[in-house]
This record gives structure tokens, C-alpha cells and sequence, in this order.
């Protein structure tokens, strides 16, 4: 019996976007009872080898959410991403809403501070987001009641979101045919990965799981929708009860082998802003690329 407090009988409007450029899934998540409703894991594009912004992505569901007449009432993050950049302040600007992300944002900021070589005008604080979430807490989308549980392990600032039915993981699982997300970026912790999947899993089995990023594997078509119960018994990495011992050596050794993703520097250095790109000392929108710290 799960310990949390779960609204089975609350079936949100889920509507996805995806990104073919990051393999990356948004959310415009509506309460069932209002027009209430959130974005979820927002997209700003970018063209890194000529260092330009675009919005595309994010206009897509700012018009969406426009014309259906809805109010959006929160920007949630599930965690810093490391493949995509974040457009939460630009649908913020447009949209208005609250940015939230989980507490475990300034270890991130922290590592990262050090690793990107940040000066002390870098808040590490967390201070740039709207709301700083902790295990267990609610909030409201309307009249839906939303609450968070910690999951860690692929980066300490991981959170699962449950909307009545549905929630979303993150990058703590993929479809049961791609696993699970990588451990081996600074913070993150293969065991301590299995442990957060572990709780997802306690999750009513007909919870409808939405997964953050998706890439098709053996060939098929992207997915993103699955639920506690498929993941259980089919998920390649830790279903049919898949030991803690068997995970952790299995993922260990995969990570080894993965390189990093394409926009990890620059995803990194925006989003533990939540999604305001930093600047030099001249006010100039400018990244850097630390050399041999990742």
C-alpha cells in the first residue's frame, strides 16, 4: 500500500510536445476541475555551434495554452537537465506562473558553481526559482492537489511530481524498453538511483507514468505514456524484481561507456539558473566551456 496521497479518482488533461532535437517530452498538465493548469520540463532551443536562442518549442505550448483559454499557475522542473535548456523564464514572461524545482538544486549549483568557475554573484541558493520543493510537499494547480517525491540518483535535485493519476518521473525511468537514466554525472548515485525508482514503483499500479525523454529504441517509435505496472514487471534494468546489487553493477558499467551529452555545458549553465542564460561581466549573454572538470 503506497504511502502516499494518492487521487486516483483526479484524471488530469495531459497533452505532450516533443522535442526532436533533445528527444526531450513537455507537459501542459490541466486540473480537471478549472483552468488551472501547469507546464512541465519546457524547452529553449538552441543552435550551440553558431550560439544562438530560439524559442520555437516553448511558443508551441504558449499558444496552445493561449487559445484554449487556461491560466498556468506553475513551471515545474523535474530536475537541472543536462541534454536540453530550459525556457521557463521566457514562458514565464508570456504566461506568468510559479518556477519549482526540488531543494536538492543547491548541491547542483554548488558542484556546478565550482566546476563552471561561478564568482559570488551566483547565488547558490536556490534563490532563482519561485518555489524550492521538498520530499512530500503539496501544491495546488487549481483545485488539484500536486505533491513531490524526492528520487535522486541521477541528480540530487530529482523529483517525481504526482497529479492525481499521473506522474512525472523525470529522467528517473524510461520506457520499460530503455531502463533508466545515467548515474555517473557529479552528484549522482547508482544505488541511490534504484532506491528513488523503488519508490515510483510503490505508486498504485495503474499510476500513468510520463517520461521526460524518450529515443526509440531497437528502432520504435518514440513513446512517453507506460504506467507503475508495466515498469515493474517489464522494465529492462530493475523490473521482475531486479536486485539493488544487479542494478548497481549493471549501471556502473554502462555509464562507463556513455559519452557526454551534446549539451551538457551549456544545459547545465542555464538551468541551474532556471533557465536564464548567464552573462559576462559586460551584461553579454555568454557560456562558458570548462575544460577537462566533466
Amino acid at each position: 500500500m503506497t504511502q502516499y496521497p494518492v487521487q486516483m479518482d483526479v484524471i488530469p488533461q495531459v497533452h505532450s510536445f516533443f522535442d526532436e532535437a533533445t528527444n526531450t517530452i513537455s507537459y501542459v498538465v490541466k486540473d480537471p476541475a478549472s483552468d488551472a493548469c501547469a507546464i512541465i520540463d519546457s524547452v529553449m532551443d538552441i543552435n550551440y555551434a553558431a550560439g544562438r536562442i530560439t524559442y520555437e518549442h516553448a511558443d508551441k505550448m504558449i499558444a496552445f495554452v493561449k487559445d484554449k483559454g487556461w491560466t498556468l499557475e506553475w513551471i515545474i522542473e523535474t530536475h537541472v537537465h543536462a541534454d536540453h535548456l530550459s525556457a521557463a523564464p521566457y514562458i514565464q514572461q508570456k504566461l506568468g506562473g510559479k518556477i519549482g524545482i526540488g531543494s536538492g538544486i543547491m548541491v547542483v549549483q554548488d558542484t556546478f558553481g565550482k566546476i563552471f568557475n561561478e564568482g559570488t554573484e551566483f547565488q547558490r541558493d536556490g534563490s532563482q526559482f519561485d518555489k524550492l520543493f521538498e520530499d512530500g510537499d503539496t501544491y495546488q494547480i487549481g483545485e488539484m492537489t500536486a505533491f513531490v517525491i524526492f528520487t535522486p540518483g541521477h541528480t540530487p535535485a530529482c523529483m517525481t511530481h504526482v497529479m492525481g493519476n499521473t506522474a512525472f518521473v523525470g529522467d528517473t525511468l524510461f520506457m520499460p524498453d530503455g531502463g533508466s537514466a545515467r548515474a555517473d554525472f557529479p552528484g549522482g548515485d547508482a544505488g541511490t538511483l534504484y532506491e528513488s525508482i523503488q519508490k515510483v514503483l510503490t505508486l498504485p499500479d495503474d499510476m500513468r507514468l510520463f517520461m521526460c525523454h524518450d529515443y526509440g529504441p531497437n528502432g520504435r517509435d518514440i513513446q512517453w505514456e507506460t504506467s507503475v505496472a508495466e515498469e515493474k514487471a517489464h522494465n529492462i534494468h530493475v523490473g521482475g524484481g531486479k536486485s539493488k546489487e544487479e542494478f548497481v553493477k549493471f549501471r556502473t558499467e554502462r555509464d562507463a561507456t556513455l559519452s557526454m551529452p551534446r549539451l551538457i555545458i551549456p544545459s547545465l549553465q542555464v538551468n541551474m539558473r532556471a533557465g536564464e542564460v548567464p552573462s559576462d561581466k559586460d551584461g553579454n549573454p555568454m557560456l562558458k566551456v570548462p575544460i577537462g572538470k566533466l
